[in-house]
C-alpha cells in the first residue's frame, strides 16, 4: 500500500480496537478496486470520544465505523442520524458529509442480508428467538420487522431488560407479534418447538463459552441457528445445532455484509465480491 499526498483516510473508533478485522477486510476492498484510500484503527477510550469525534472531523477523515463501547455514546455527538440509527439508538457507520457529520446503521441491514445469504431464505413470515437484549438485539430486531417477520420472542437473563427492548418497538412495528421470556430452560423448551430461526446476539460463545442448560433438541427440524459470534467459527451453540441436524451459521457473514455496506456509504463504489471474506478467513488461519 503506498500512501499519497490525496490519501483519504477512513478507520474504526473503539476500545479496545486492537481485535477488529475492519482494518484487514476494508483495505483488501480498497486495494483490489485501487481506490486511494487508507483504513485505520483509532484506539478511543469512552473518556476521549467527544474529542476524538471533534479531532476527526479537524482532520477531513471521510468516515469510520463505531464499535464497542461507542455504539450509542457518539450519537449526541454527530450532526444527524439515518432512519436506522435513530430507530436502533446506535450508529456503527459515520459519514462526513460536507461540514456533517452523519450516522449510519448498517448492523441492522448486513445481519438480515447475512440470514438471507446463509440461510437461502427470506425471514418474512418466520418466527424468531433472539437471544439477549442489548445493541446487538435491537439492530437484529429492527432488521427482523423491517422484514416482515410474524412473531418475534426476545429471551434475556434479566426479563424486565427484555421487556423494555420489545416495548420501544411494539407500536412501531405493529405487523410483528412481540413478547419477552426469560432466559431458562423452562421459558425456552416450548418456544423453540414452533421457532424457524434462532439468533444469538450476547457474547456467549466467545473463548468457548456456552449457555448454561441450554440444548436444542426441541427445536424444530427445520428451523435454523444463526450465532453473531464469529471467533471460534463454531461456538457450542452451533456445535449443538450441527448434532441436531439443524442449519447453521456464525457472524462473519454479517460483519461483512454491514462492512460492504459502509464501503458504499463512503466510497461510492460497491465492494468487490467476496473479497471482504476471504481477507478475514485468511487472516483467521493464520492465528
Amino acid at each position: 500500500m503506498t500512501i499519497f499526498g490525496t490519501t483519504r483516510v477512513l478507520g474504526i473508533l473503539g476500545w479496545p480496537v486492537g481485535h477488529s478485522m475492519s482494518p484487514i477486510m476494508q483495505n483488501a476492498a480498497l486495494a483490489v478496486l485501487g481506490l486511494d484510500y487508507v483504513y485505520v484503527p483509532f484506539a478511543v477510550p469512552p473518556e476521549g470520544l467527544a474529542a476524538a469525534v471533534i479531532g476527526l472531523k479537524a482532520l477531513g477523515v471521510d468516515g469510520f465505523n463505531v464499535t464497542i463501547p461507542h455504539k450509542s455514546a457518539i450519537v449526541p455527538l454527530l450532526t444527524r442520524l439515518s432512519p436506522e440509527a435513530e430507530l436502533i439508538g446506535a450508529v456503527n457507520t459515520v459519514k462526513r458529509e460536507g461540514d456533517e457529520l452523519v450516522g449510519y446503521n448498517t448492523d441492522c441491514s448486513g445481519f438480515i442480508k447475512s440470514l438471507r445469504a446463509d440461510f437461502g431464505s427470506d425471514p418474512a413470515g418466520s418466527r424468531v428467538l433472539v437471544l439477549g437484549a442489548g445493541g446487538a438485539a435491537r439492530a437484529a430486531l429492527v432488521g427482523l420487522c423491517q422484514a416482515g417477520a410474524r412473531e418475534i420472542i426476545v429471551a434475556n437473563r434479566s426479563l424486565e431488560s427484555g421487556r423494555r427492548l420489545i416495548g420501544t418497538f411494539s407500536t412501531r412495528f405493529s405487523g410483528t407479534q412481540l413478547a419477552a421470556i426469560p432466559q431458562d430452560v423452562a421459558s425456552l423448551s416450548p418456544v423453540l418447538q414452533k421457532i424457524d430461526i434462532l439468533v444469538n446476539t450476547t457474547s456467549v460463545g466467545m473463548g468457548g463459552s456456552r449457555f448454561p442448560d441450554f440444548n436444542l433438541t426441541a427445536m424444530n427440524r427445520h428451523g435454523c441457528v444463526y450465532d453473531m459470534v464469529y471467533t471460534p467459527p463454531e461456538t457450542p451453540l452451533l456445535l449443538e445445532a450441527a448434532r441436531q441436524g439443524l442449519r447453521r451459521a456464525n457472524g462473519l457473514g454479517m460483519l461483512v455484509a454491514q462492512g460492504e455496506l459502509a464501503f458504499a456509504l463512503w466510497t461510492g463504489e460497491e465492494a468487490p465480491q467476496g473479497v471482504m471474506k476471504t481477507a478475514i478467513e485468511s487472516a483467521m488461519s493464520c492465528k
